[in-house]
């Protein structure tokens, strides 16, 4: 496991290699979370929203929706402070799976591997290849995929 040293601002495409893994802080999940979340994103399954529903359903009780999940796990990378100061562009989401249920008080960590690490065509930046995996308290993963990154690469 790596640990995340120096100032965010000291971090750029050269600091990181292939094999790194970070591993952020704990988040609980809350009722309110899942009521936020479905109030700005509009999605308002009663998979997400009714206890009385989903009282007698496979998992007995609300679930937090998938893409807070996704946007949990980029907001701990995003505390971890290495990627904030030299990322230039999210270049997108393969293969998200949502693996296990996410429940209100789940304590979810991410894990972010890097899993490739390449230089641009006009070198001017460069491409991380990161694996984020999610994972409640009880080590089980709840989801994961690959979110790869633009970074900027150290001024000369």
């Amino acid at each position: 496991m790596t640990t995340a040293t120096g100032s965010p601002a000291d971090w750029y495409f050269e600091d990181f290699a292939v094999g790194q893994v970070f591993r952020t802080q704990g988040r609980t999940i809350t009722e309110a979370d899942l009521v936020g979340f479905a109030g700005w994103s509009w999605d308002t399954n009663p998979v997400h929203t009714d206890a009385v529903h989903t009282a007698d359903g496979r998992f007995g009780r609300p679930i937090a929706h998938g893409m807070l999940g996704l946007s949990v796990a980029m907001g701990l990378a995003s505390r971890l402070g290495i990627f904030e100061a030299c990322s230039i562009a999210l270049l997108g989401i393969d293969g998200w799976r949502f693996e296990a249920p996410v429940l209100v008080g789940d304590t979810v960590t991410c894990t972010i591997h890097i899993t490739g690490a390449r230089a641009t065509s006009t070198g001017r930046a460069g491409i991380l290849e990161r694996e984020f995996v999610l994972s409640n308290q009880d080590d089980v993963v709840v989801q994961r995929g690959a979110i790869g990154l633009m970074v900027a690469r150290r001024p000369a």
